[in-house]
C-alpha cells in the first residue's frame, strides 16, 4: 500500500514543481481551491521551481485570483532546478507527492522521476509524450516497485478523460464490452482559443523522434493482447464522422498508447477482458481540412531537420495557423472553451458468449468538461493527487510506473471529477423488438426517461434513417440517451413518435409524477 503520511522530515502532502510555468500557475490555483479535500480535511503543500522571485509572484497572483491573501504566507517555497540533482533530492525528501509540471518531459522529466524514486516521493505528471511515459515504465518500474514509490504519468487532459472514460464505459455496459471508439471535439467562444507553445514543442520533438519510440516499444517484448469479439476496424486518415457530424482524423496524442497500457495491466493483473480502442478527433469543416493539410505538409517536412525544428519552435503561431502561441490563451478564452469525448462501444450482453457471433449490444457515453489545457488539466491532476492521498488502499498493491487507468481503476476518481466539472455521462441503449410497436404506456415511459441531451432514433428497414429529437427534460439528469429503435415500418413509427412527443410536451407541464 502507498505511504501517504506526512512526517516532520516529509512535511508536505503535495509539492507543485514547475509552479512558475504557464500550466503550473493554474495547478497552483487548483490546489489552493481544494485544500479542504486533503486527508482529514487538511492539505499541507508547497511550490517549487528555479526562481524564488517568480514563485512569489505565482502565489501573489493566485492570492488575488482566489481572494485568498493567506496564500502569500501559508504556502512554502522550495528552490529546485532540474539541472541540480541535489536540489531535486532535497525537494523530493520533503514531499509525499511531487506534481511535476516541467516540460517538455523528454528533456526535463527523467531527472525528476529519478529523484522521486531515490528519495521516496510519489510522482504524478501531465505529460502527453508517449516516449517519455513508456521510457519511464521501461527504466523505472522495477526500481519504483522496490521502493514502494508510485509513478503515475499522463494525469492531465492527456490522458485522464480518455483512460478513465474507457473504464467508465466498461463499467456502465451490462455485459462484456469488447470495442470502443472515442471522438474528441473542442469548442471555443467568440474570443477564440489557442494552446501554449510548450505543448507545441513536445509535439515537434516527439514527431522528430518517432522512430525511437518504435524501437523503445520493441524492448518490452509484450505479447499481443487477445482480441475478444469482433475485431475493431481502423478508420481512414481523414473521414466524415456521423457520430460527431464533422470531418475527423486519428487522435495524435498519447491517449491510444495510455489506454492500451491500462488495458494490458488490467488484463494481466485482474484478468479483465481487454477493450479494443480507437481514438479520433474532430477538425470541423472543409476550411479546417485545407489548413490542416497545408500546416501538416510544412510540419512533416520541417520536423525532419534541425533548422526546420528551430523554425517551428521559434514561430509556433505562424506554422500552426494560430492554434499554438507563446503567450497561451487568455483567461477569458479559457472560460469560454470546453471539450467533449463521445465514446461509442459495442459488446455482448450478460449471458452471451463473446466468442460466438457478432456483438449484440451498443453503448454511448460522454465525458465533457471545461477548457482542456489549463482548466481541465489542473482539475484532473489535483483530483488524481487527492484521490491518491485519500484512498491509498484502493491503489495497486505495489509501487511501480502506472497509467491513470491502472492506478485509479478501483478508486472514486470519476466521482471526484464529476464534482469538479469534468463530467461522465452514461448512455442508456434501449433495443426494442423489431416486430411490434411499443404500447402507449411503454412509449410514454420511454419519452419520460429521456434527458436533456440529443436522442437518436435509428430505424432499420431497406435503409437507415436518423431522426434527431430534442426533449428539454430535467427529471433524470446526467443520462444522455441513445435510443435505438429497430422497426420494419419506419414512416408509421416516425409519425407515432412525433404524435407522442407533441402529446408529451403538452401533458408534461401539468403532470409531475414520474412513470
Amino acid at each position: 500500500m502507498a505511504c501517504v503520511e506526512t512526517t516532520s522530515s516529509r512535511p508536505y502532502h503535495l509539492v507543485v514543481f514547475g509552479a512558475s510555468g504557464f500550466t503550473g500557475q493554474f495547478v497552483v490555483e487548483e490546489v489552493a481551491r481544494t485544500v479542504s479535500e486533503g486527508p482529514k480535511g487538511h492539505l499541507k503543500w508547497a511550490v517549487a521551481g528555479r526562481s524564488r522571485q517568480k514563485l512569489e509572484k505565482v502565489l501573489e497572483q493566485a492570492a488575488g485570483v482566489l481572494s485568498k491573501p493567506e496564500l502569500r504566507s501559508e504556502v512554502d517555497i522550495i528552490v529546485a532546478d532540474v539541472g541540480e540533482p541535489d536540489s531535486l533530492a532535497a525537494m523530493c525528501k520533503q514531499a509525499v507527492i511531487v506534481l511535476n509540471c516541467v516540460g517538455p518531459y523528454r528533456f526535463y522529466g527523467e531527472p525528476v522521476v529519478k529523484a522521486c524514486v531515490e528519495n521516496g516521493a510519489h510522482h504524478m505528471d501531465i505529460s502527453g509524450e508517449p516516449q517519455f511515459l513508456e521510457g519511464t515504465q521501461l527504466n523505472y518500474s522495477s526500481q519504483a516497485a522496490d521502493k514502494g514509490v508510485y509513478i503515475i504519468g499522463s494525469c492531465g487532459f492527456d490522458s485522464i478523460p480518455a483512460d478513465m472514460g474507457v473504464l467508465y464505459t466498461r463499467d456502465q455496459f451490462k455485459g462484456t464490452l469488447t470495442a470502443l471508439e472515442s471522438f474528441l471535439t473542442v469548442s471555443a467562444g467568440s474570443e477564440g482559443g489557442c494552446i501554449h507553445d510548450g505543448t507545441w514543442q513536445s509535439a515537434v520533438y516527439g514527431f522528430a523522434d518517432s522512430q525511437k519510440l518504435q524501437s523503445l516499444r520493441r524492448k518490452f517484448n509484450h505479447k499481443p493482447l487477445p482480441t475478444v469479439g469482433a475485431k475493431l476496424k481502423r478508420r481512414g486518415a481523414l473521414f466524415f464522422s456521423n457520430e460527431i457530424q464533422q470531418y475527423t482524423v486519428p487522435f495524435m496524442g498519447s491517449d491510444p498508447s495510455v489506454v492500451r497500457r491500462s488495458q494490458r495491466f488490467l488484463a494481466e493483473e485482474y484478468q479483465a477482458t481487454p477493450v479494443q480502442y480507437g481514438a479520433y478527433a474532430g477538425i470541423g469543416g472543409i476550411g479546417n481540412i485545407i489548413k490542416m493539410m497545408f500546416a501538416g505538409m510544412m510540419f512533416w517536412f520541417l520536423v525532419k531537420f534541425s533548422f526546420g525544428r528551430n523554425l517551428l519552435i521559434k514561430h509556433p503561431e505562424f506554422f500552426s495557423f494560430g492554434l499554438f502561441s507563446k503567450a497561451g490563451p487568455s483567461r477569458k478564452q479559457m472560460e469560454a472553451s470546453s471539450f467533449q469525448f463521445a465514446f461509442y462501444g459495442e459488446g455482448y450482453t450478460e449471458g452471451q458468449d463473446p466468442s460466438q457471433g457478432k456483438p449484440n449490444s451498443k453503448i454511448r457515453t460522454l465525458v465533457q468538461g471545461p477548457e482542456c489545457g489549463y482548466v481541465a488539466t489542473p482539475i484532473a491532476l489535483v483530483q488524481g493527487a487527492l484521490t491518491f492521498l485519500n484512498e491509498p488502499k484502493a491503489l495497486p498493491k505495489t509501487g511501480g510506473v502506472y497509467t491513470p487507468g491502472a492506478a485509479f481503476a478501483k478508486t472514486t476518481l470519476i466521482d471526484r471529477l464529476n464534482k469538479h466539472g469534468i463530467q461522465f455521462f452514461s448512455a442508456l441503449i434501449c433495443i426494442i423488438s423489431t416486430r411490434k410497436f411499443p404500447t402507449l404506456e411503454e412509449s410514454y415511459f420511454i419519452m419520460r426517461a429521456l434527458t436533456r441531451d440529443e436522442v437518436y432514433f435509428q430505424i432499420s428497414t431497406s435503409f437507415l434513417m436518423v431522426l434527431p429529437v430534442f426533449i428539454p427534460f430535467h427529471l433524470v439528469r446526467n443520462f444522455p440517451v441513445s435510443l435505438w429503435l429497430d422497426c420494419t415500418i419506419n414512416a408509421l413509427l416516425v409519425r407515432l413518435i412525433a404524435q407522442l412527443r407533441q402529446c408529451f410536451l403538452a401533458k408534461d407541464s401539468t403532470r409531475n409524477s414520474c412513470v
